[in-house]
């Protein structure tokens, strides 16, 4: 298990959508590691691949006060998302330095394959739904930035970028 970078903000593969994934193998299941290793160190409560260079419909999330309960997804999807909506102060390790408010549905539920290759259908509240989505987001090739005005998104990467000059 390792650590991996970030890709930054500019790359490419950030803004397109990630492969799905035919099964869930051993090799999939170490990329699951390393991403909660990177996770972890970050420290953040959800990585998707792409995010590590990674083109495939992968992603963790864990939300716990105690940690230790990464969920592992491959292919999520919402099937449903509840009309309470819930604002939250998002940030991407792809664009360090900046955040910013979004809102998304409190409550959705996923159908992902998980770690036992299994197709599951599970409900997430708060800050796992918040997360959930925001992987969802990046496997799709959106950034959280993307749910922003055009403004207010330009100053945010600009910010972003100034600071990682430094």
């Amino acid at each position: 298990m390792a650590t991996r970078p970030f890709l930054p903000y500019a790359d490419p593969r950030l803004h397109r959508p990630a492969d799905p994934v035919e099964a869930v193998t051993d090799t999939v299941r170490m990329i699951w590691d390393d991403m909660i290793d990177t996770m972890e160190a970050m420290p953040g409560v959800g990585l998707a691949a792409p995010q590590i260079g990674i083109m495939m419909a992968l992603a963790v999330v864990d939300a716990s006060s105690a940690r230790g309960q990464a969920v592992r997804m491959a292919n999520p999807q919402v099937l449903h998302a509840s009309g309470q909506m819930r604002v939250h102060d998002e940030a991407s390790p792809n664009l360090p330095g900046v955040s910013a408010p979004v809102t998304r549905p409190r409550a959705v539920t996923v159908r992902f394959l998980n770690d036992q290759g299994v197709m599951e259908d599970r409900d997430f509240v708060g800050l796992w739904a918040t997360s959930v989505q925001h992987q969802i987001d990046h496997l799709a090739g959106r950034v959280y930035v993307d749910h922003l005005t055009p403004l207010r998104r330009k100053m945010l990467v600009a910010r972003s970028a100034k600071l990682s000059r430094r």
